[in-house]
């Protein structure tokens, strides 16, 4: 059985995009729908048995029409292809009222074959081509569903934390014990593990974390622990393989150097009964994010600023960029900002986020001393020492030198 985990679509985001009239939408809209199609080629190309989707559709709750028709025809390919698809509820797809319907909630009332939406924390059995398939979801899970009032009134976050903690974990062992140990398991949840490593999605995450840890999660229950709501790719536990699938698209410069992509997942029959369980993960041709740190020596800071430019043609080509010039004061004024834009573009860069100089001023520290210090060598010393960057050994060691050429200077007088 070979199953496709993928997560934060975040569709709709516009960061570092301009409007493309012919399309209706921006064109980072367009990088992240060309990443999303990466990922709907591979599933019906190589026959996957089924799609978990781990949340985040969307950049926000109420996404345009466009936007949902962008994202509705691709999964109307996963349908077409009669391959089975989950498609959980994050934190960014969830309306501000619980009664209120989700953007996704449409696949569900229309009753569109093949798609599952999961919303609530449930069990699902899937058919498959590979085979029956038990899929425990948990989407994102406010505060307000998991505890009543008098809980999260509780002063103490950290109490509240436990709480909504021990709720989902409560949650999870009901699911559990429902669960066939003779069927495949997996477990397809959109929050955040302890220990996992943060990138840019903290800036754009909702509310308040809950951060639950693997034995909460009752990850040994499951033969594959599918994950999304954090960007970078990683592993948090290897049996089972328990992965962030990670973002599709990079958000910022936060993510310039994170691969992007989906994980491929291969759960066969081993001995004894337990089943094997192998993944890989799968880059998709994402946008390129590149950030330029230029040192501007030559009497024309536009002569380093182009050659720089020229030695990374390949990489600025396509790449969302932004520059960091460092320039002499003497020299500020040479720099042209306006020419260095139109230089990254027609090297090739799609979109220029920012060029910043940096000027470096070179500003020295300023000793201030008392009255009764002017006189006094040793406590200039001792306060010069103090705006230094020196261990205390070091400081110590200067200390004492300077010490004795002080007393050797007043002992010659």
């Amino acid at each position: 059985m070979r199953l496709l985990h993928f997560a934060d679509l975040h569709l709709g985001m516009e960061n570092y995009g301009t409007l493309d009239t012919k399309l209706g939408y921006s064109t980072r809209v367009r990088d992240y729908l060309a990443a999303f199609d990466q990922v709907i080629d591979h599933a019906i190309e190589h026959q996957v048995d089924a799609v978990l989707f781990a949340g985040d559709a969307f950049k926000h709750r109420d996404p345009s029409p466009t936007i949902q028709r962008e994202f509705a025809k691709r999964i109307r390919r996963l349908a077409a292809a009669e391959i089975p698809t989950v498609l959980l509820v994050g934190n960014h797809d969830l309306p501000s009222i619980d009664a209120r319907a989700t953007p996704m909630d449409i696949y569900a009332t229309l009753d569109i074959p093949f798609i599952y939406v999961a919303r609530d924390p449930d069990v699902l059995r899937l058919e498959t081509r590979g085979g029956p398939l038990q899929v425990v979801t948990l989407p994102w899970l406010s505060r307000n569903r998991l505890l009543d009032p008098e809980q999260r009134r509780n002063p103490d976050p950290g109490a509240v934390s436990r709480a909504a903690a021990e709720a989902t974990s409560l949650i999870l062992s009901a699911l559990v014990d429902q669960l066939d140990p003779e069927i495949p398991a997996v477990l397809l949840a959109h929050l955040s593990i302890e220990g996992a490593r943060l990138g840019s999605e903290q800036s754009i995450m909702l509310g308040e974390d809950l951060v639950l840890d693997t034995d909460e999660l009752r990850v040994r229950a499951f033969d594959y622990v599918a994950l999304g709501h954090i960007h970078q790719h990683q592993l948090i536990t290897a049996r089972p393989p328990t992965v962030y699938a990670g973002s599709l698209e990079r958000i910022d410069f936060g993510e310039e150097r994170e691969d992007k992509g989906f994980v491929l997942v291969d759960i066969q029959p081993g001995p004894a009964g337990e089943r094997r369980v192998e993944w890989t993960f799968q880059p998709v041709r994402s946008r390129p994010f590149v950030t330029l740190r230029i040192k501007a020596v030559h009497e024309d800071p536009m002569v380093d600023v182009e050659r720089e430019i020229e030695q990374r043609a390949a990489d600025l080509d396509g790449a969302i960029v932004r520059a960091f010039i460092a320039v002499p004061p003497e020299r500020e004024e040479l720099l042209r900002i306006d020419e260095v834009r139109r230089m990254l573009l027609q090297s090739g860069a799609a979109y220029v986020a920012k060029v910043v100089r940096d000027v470096d001023l070179q500003v020295r520290p300023r000793i201030e001393l008392r009255d009764h210090e002017t006189l006094d060598p040793v406590a200039a010393l001792e306060k010069w020492l103090s705006l230094r960057d020196l261990t205390e050994n070091q400081r110590r060691r200067i200390l004492e030198a300077g010490k004795a050429l002080i007393q050797a200077e007043r002992d010659g007088e």
